[in-house]
């Protein structure tokens, strides 16, 4: 994560931004309702769920439509981190014509060089998958949608069973569990807009560059999930507990949104990668072929709204309080 990850409309130059963005290193009250963690333990039990995601039913998405629900995630992602690193979001010509306001969010204070240059690494990585994405769609780009960075961290915390409040911009290990909480979800979220993307969308670098915003959100992941595996090898669990605050965080989000979640372990525990024969712990992926887990527009939406066993009809909740931008916004199953 110290090397650089380092986008224009039309078919022929999205490629060719693709290959820059690579150089560069590219309702509190729905997160609550139906969730408790003994509850969210059940359902998580010997999760393994497929590494494919099938479509919701009745989906008929155009490329556009795919593009501007992953350039909604890349907006909540940018003002997370942005706050984080600088204590400021999005500048306003990233954001659309008359965006969503942007609720909470504060700058990470304390930090070593090291721990500011990540957080400026990361920041600056989601930025520009947010102008990238922009970029791509031209004017069919959606504005950023209203977003909650503080008042939905409470709730996700409290249905986790951490606390009833929780701030990841305390310190730099609350930041890597509210990390934690995004980065698994943009990385499950682009494998499974990957089949949605149709044969024209594939011609015209689409898939392509989707397939590397992953990679990119991939990185970040592994670093957040290592840093709170090493750092609870080094102090214990007890001592760090914030490896349990994001295994609690992996239990909710697997009941929100498909159960597809790989648990943090220690070597002490029972599923740590202590052979070539144990499946990782580190990499959230299925351990019968290590493939990145996918998941569905509605599991996903499902997360950030933070609602589990609503079924059809969810439009709002979570970290996006007015919904998401554009035509793929509200749950269908």
């Amino acid at each position: 994560m110290q090397a650089n990850f380092k986008a224009a409309k039309g078919e022929v130059l999205i490629v060719d931004k693709l290959l820059e963005l690579s150089k560069r290193r590219i309702d509190r009250r729905n997160f609550l309702a139906g969730i408790g963690a003994a509850g969210a333990a059940s359902v998580l039990a010997g999760c393994g769920g497929s590494s494919l995601a099938t479509p919701p039913a009745g989906t008929s998405y155009t490329d556009t439509d795919i593009l501007n629900f992953a350039l909604n995630l890349e907006y909540l992602e940018a003002e997370f981190y942005l706050h984080a690193a600088t204590g400021s979001g999005l500048a306003t010509a990233d954001a659309g014509s008359n965006p969503g306001t942007v609720t909470g969010g504060a700058q990470v204070t304390g930090l070593s060089s090291a721990q500011q240059n990540i957080l400026n690494e990361i920041a600056y990585d989601e930025q520009q998958h947010v102008r990238f994405l922009r970029s791509a769609l031209g004017s069919a780009a959606v504005a950023r949608p209203a977003i909650d960075i503080t008042n939905s961290f409470n709730a996700l915390a409290a249905a986790a069973g951490i606390a009833s409040t929780f701030n990841p911009y305390a310190d730099f290990n609350h930041f890597l569990v509210g990390a934690f909480i995004f980065e698994d979800v943009g990385v499950t979220a682009y494998a499974g807009a990957a089949p949605l993307i149709s044969t024209a969308g594939i011609a015209a670098g689409y898939l392509a560059a989707a397939a590397g915003i992953m990679a990119v959100e991939a990185y970040h992941a592994a670093y957040v999930r290592t840093a709170l595996t090493g750092n609870a090898i080094t102090l214990g669990t007890t001592a760090y507990p914030y490896l349990t605050y994001a295994n609690q965080v992996a239990t909710l989000r697997a009941t929100l949104g498909g159960s597809n979640e790989t648990m943090l372990t220690v070597p002490s525990g029972t599923t740590s990668p202590t052979s070539i024969v144990t499946p990782s712990a580190i990499v959230a992926a299925t351990s019968a072929n290590a493939i990145a887990y996918a998941r569905n527009t509605d599991q996903v939406l499902h997360i950030v709204y933070g609602t589990a066993g609503a079924g059809a009809g969810v439009k709002s909740g979570g970290f996006f309080p007015s919904g998401l931008n554009g035509n793929i916004t509200v749950t269908l199953s």
